[in-house]
This record gives structure tokens, sequence and C-alpha cells, in this order.
């Protein structure tokens, strides 16, 4: 039996994570030194690359010593919960890495309560010890509350600690006394993580990610809790519920370093690939075919947040865009809900859409990003909070949001959530910034973020998790800004945008394709403004065209993804498509918006 060590190693977002994941990668010699990568391998993903975050969770394995360390990649955001439950059933241990100056972080108190609970016992990184006015030792204190706080059990609470800096490359027992490598890490893996635990009986496999080979077709990824697994074995699949069908074993494979490698078969203990099984879901156990028992089914906390998917019927659909039609939007919503465990999809009010339901904006802009990359055109309604009713009173989803700005700012901050229905839980000051915590409906923090970057000239940082459904907590007053939409179809001319700059800000380059019923711009004022950005300058006899100053127009305003979506109003979409976005009336004629908002007073 070799010796294998299954980790996951949870932190923050932006806490040095992959970086380290990296570090022990060439410890365990999968570099020549000389050949160091300079990017982050583990997030191999485009999306990943270029916001800095985890997204999926992945596997790579490290050979150090006598010993194999598989380690489990976990996201970092709340918003990807689906992913963090289903790996974290396959570790026997967890490294809780902490920056040395920010401590714990909210979103790492989500995956390390979810690691407590399913009983693994944490080995404390502190990182970027070399940070400026960092407080190591505070940050293991502030680790130990938080611990406290999550109801840990005494082994838990007495956890080792490693201070160092990833970036760097070394690790050691004291933050003061600088090494020359991260072997104390490696070495700390070995000495406290247990081995697998080992049950007797026949097999069972518990599926808790997928991956796609367009050659293969879908490979199940698990860890094997009893007994072994052979090529060409005849197995069953024990489905969530209850429900068993029988398949076959067709190819073995476990991990290496980033790559998988062909095995005859697999033991206990071990994290390894399947391919070959027909017809299996994540959360399904790959058990004997004579007897099978079916492991407890992965539980993954309920979506909080729904959007509107509809085909793009705007007037540049089409042009850009591969997959248009309401069947290719279908056939890729029903492909994602294979692997994204806290996604649900329904079919919408007309035949060509479709209602989503995720874990938060970030969770389905991830979706609608990858959608568009891949060369679909969709348009994206108003993200809505999911209420449940609970003993006749209406209950909605309450977050914990933690903001941490500059002192000045505090006050801007604090007004700004209470009315949006917050309330104040804690407030501390640390040098020159101020950590504010709050709880706040989830409805309330949609445009909060792009609000709160304004105010203070981009320096908030803002995350929030979600806790438990409460108690309606009452209407949140929406956008007072109007919007400015165009009445016709054609190119932005320069002289029309520079009549209207009083009017409001614009969201459109001059020279920009635009159509009637599309977004510009932000009115000043409330109410909507209808405007011709298409009109040129009459030309006469007396004056000729070049003798006018020079058209000045202030840059115009362009969105993210997350941005527009928190931005648009219940009667606005967002119409995303490999190229371009735009913000559009649902109703693109003037006439027919006044009919609909006719109706919905009456």
């Amino acid at each position: 039996m070799q010796k294998i060590k299954n980790i996951a190693i949870i932190a923050h977002v932006d806490h040095g994570k992959t970086t380290l994941v990296d570090k022990m990668l060439m410890a365990g010699k999968l570099f020549k030194d000389h050949e160091t990568p300079g990017e982050l391998i583990m997030d191999s993903n485009d999306l990943e690359k270029e916001r800095g975050i985890t997204i999926l969770a992945k596997n790579v394995s490290v050979r150090y010593k006598d010993h194999k360390i598989n380690i489990i990649d976990t996201p970092g955001h709340a918003d990807f919960g689906g992913e963090v439950e289903r790996v974290l059933n396959m570790a026997d241990g967890v490294l809780l890495l902490v920056d040395a100056f920010e401590g714990p972080m909210p979103q790492t108190r989500f995956v390390l309560q979810k690691a407590l609970e399913l009983g693994l016992k944490p080995i404390v990184v502190v990182n970027k010890v070399d940070k400026e006015n960092c407080t190591p030792d505070e940050a293991v204190d502030k680790v130990f509350d938080l611990m406290v706080s999550l109801d840990a059990n005494d082994d838990q609470l007495d956890f080792p600690i490693v201070f160092g800096s990833a970036k760097f490359g070394w690790m050691s027992a004291d933050w003061k006394n600088k090494t020359d490598d991260i072997t104390y890490v490696m070495d700390a893996i070995i000495e406290h993580v247990p081995y697998p635990k080992i049950e007797e009986g026949t097999v069972q496999l518990q599926i808790t990610s997928l991956n796609y080979s367009s050659y293969i077709g879908r490979i199940a990824i698990g860890r094997l809790y009893r007994g072994e697994l052979n090529t060409g074995d005849r197995v069953a699949l024990v489905k969530r519920d209850g429900s068993i069908t029988k398949t076959q074993v067709k190819e073995l494979y476990t991990f290496e370093g980033f790559d998988k490698k062909k095995v005859e078969n697999v033991k206990a203990g071990e994290i390894c690939a399947i391919m070959g099984l027909e017809n299996f879901e994540i959360g399904d156990t790959v058990a004997d075919i004579e007897n099978p028992e079916g492991l407890p089914s992965i539980k993954i906390d309920e979506p909080t947040m729904s959007m509107l998917f509809t085909i793009n019927d705007s007037p540049f659909f089409g042009k850009e865009g591969k997959f248009v039609t309401s069947r290719h939007i279908k056939e890729r919503l029903t492909k994602e809900l294979e692997k994204n465990l806290a996604l649900r999809v329904e079919n919408g009010e007309t035949a060509d859409s479709f209602h989503v339901y995720g874990r938060g904006v970030l969770h389905l802009s991830v979706l609608i990003e990858t959608m568009r990359r891949e060369g679909y055109e969709v348009q994206i309604g108003q993200p809505q909070v999911i209420f449940k009713t609970v003993d006749g009173r209406k209950h909605e989803p309450m977050e914990e949001l933690n903001i941490d700005l500059p002192n000045e700012y505090a006050g801007k901050a604090i007004e700004s959530v209470t009315n949006r229905k917050g309330e104040m839980i804690n407030m501390e000051q640390k040098m020159d910034r101020t950590k504010l915590l709050f709880h706040i409906p989830s409805r309330g923090i949609i445009g909060l973020r792009s609000y709160l970057l304004t105010a203070t000239a981009g320096q908030a940082i803002m995350n929030h998790r979600f806790i438990e459904f409460q108690p309606f907590r009452g209407e949140i007053p929406g956008r007072v800004n109007g919007s400015i939409i165009s009445l016709e179809t054609g190119k932005s001319i320069p002289y029309s945008m520079n009549n209207l700059q009083d009017r409001g800000k614009f969201f459109v380059f001059p020279n920009e394709e635009v159509y009637e019923g599309q977004v510009i711009g932000e009115n000043s004022r409330s109410g909507d403004l209808d405007v011709n950005v298409t009109k040129t300058k009459k030309q006469s006899n007396v004056r000729s065209s070049g003798a006018d100053d020079k058209v000045k127009l202030s840059p115009p305003i362009k969105f993210t993804l997350e941005e527009a979506l928190e931005y648009i109003q219940e009667d606005e979409y967002v119409e995303v498509t490999p190229e371009s976005m735009r913000i559009r009336k649902v109703h693109l004629k003037e006439h027919e918006r006044k009919r609909a908002s006719r109706g919905s007073k009456s």
C-alpha cells in the first residue's frame, strides 16, 4: 500500500493559495528549477487567470519523500459553495492559508466551517509574512477565535502553525526566522494529516467531480473509500434516489502531477478518475455489483438568486454569435447542470426563455461569461432574489457583509448599507482603514459594489456570504436615475452626443452602432429620456462643416458583466454576445413601453 495523504487547501481570494500549490509542485520536483513557470498553473481556465480567482476545484499530486500527496485546490468564493462541499469529501486534512496582514476573511470562514463539520483538522499556514505592517501572531489568534466560534473540537483547536511567504518560496516555524525552501510545510503535511481511513467491505467510491474529454466523453472523479477497483470491473451505480444501474469500468487513472496516469488497479484511499461509466451524476456511488451499498448523497446549499435567460432578439442578433436559438441555449444550460451542482434551470413563461437559479451574481455571471466565449448570444434579465414562505411569513436570504475601506469614507458606506436595510454588527479601525461588518438582505447587495467603488474612488473592498433565510425586511429603494434611450437605429453622432452631454452620462462611444430601444446612457434625473443621437448637423451654404470647434466628449462608462447585471432595472435586459455587451429595454418601441408601464401600474 503506498503512503497517501489527501489534503484540500482553503483560503480567501488572493491570499496566495494557488501560488503555494505551485511552490509545492516545485518541491515535488515537477519542474526543473530553471524552468519555473511564469504563470499560475492551477488557475488554468481563462476566466480564472483574468479575475485572479479559483472557480473550479482541481486535483494535482506531488511526490515528496516516500509519500504521495493529493492536493485539492478549492474555490474561495461562497458563490462556488457547490464546488467546495463536494471536494472536501475527498480530503483527510486541510491547509488553512491566511494572510498575515488581513487575517481570516469571510470567505475563509465559509469553507472552514464545512471542513470542521466533516471532522477535518487544519494546518494553519500564515502567508505573506514579508508584507509591511503585518501581524502574523494576531492572525493566528483570529484563526483560533474563528474556530472557537465555529464549534471546533479540542483536537481541531490544537492546530499546527506554519509561517512563511509562498511568493518568495520559504516556510518555517517562526516568522522571524527565514529559511530557503518550503519543506517545513511539506513535513507538516506528512506529520499531521492522517492517512486515509479505510473501512472493511466491498467497493465504495463517491463521484465528486466530472471531467470531459471530446475523445472519451464524461470522466468520473472521486475517492475510493473501501475495496479495490480494476479495469474491466462490472459495477453498480447507486443514484441519489436509491435506484441502481449496472455499468462497467473501462479505464482507470490516478493523478500524477498535473497529468493522469493510466493504471490497472486502484486501492482504497486513493483519488482516481474512471472512464466508461454510463449515465452517472455527481453524488452517485460506484459500488459492488453483487452487493451495492450507497454512500450518503452530497448536500448542497440551495440557490438564493435567479436570472431570466432568453434568446437575443435585438436588431443586432446573430451578427457575432454562432449559437443563437433557444434550442442551443437549452442544450448548453442542460450540459452545465451536469457539473454545476448549485445550479437549477426551469422553463420560463415563453418558449424561448429560462429561469436559471444560482448562488449569487458572481456564480451566474461566470456561467454567462463562459457561454459568451463559447459563441453564445443571450439576453439576461434583472437578478431576482428567491423568497421562501416559512410559517406563513415571507422570508428572504440574508448575507454577512464585510467592507474594508479608508476611514474617511466609513460614514458614506454605513449610510448606503442602512438605506438598503442592512444592520451594523461591528466596526473596527486598523491604521488608516476601517472594517465594517453588517447583516444585509441579498437584495441590498445588488448594485452596492459599484456604488461603493464610485464613492470611495475605487478603494473599498467588499465581501459577502450567505447566512440563512430571515423574515422579509421591507422594500429597498431602487436606482433613482432613469435611462437615456435611443429613438433610432444608426451610428451615434458626436455632434448630437455633445448637445446631450448635460442630460446625463453616456455608455456608448461616438460613431458606435446603436439601435432603437437600446439604453445608451444614464439620465441625470429620475425617469427615462428618449433621445436621437443619430441626428447629423444640418449643413448651410454660409458656414463650412469644419468651422465649429472640435467636439469634446466625456469618455463613456463601460460596465463589466456583473456591474451591468446589478445596474439594470426590471424593464431592461443585458444583451451579451461574443464581442459586445449592451443594455436595452425589454420593449424596444416607445409606444410599447408606455403601454407596458400603464399595464403594470393598473
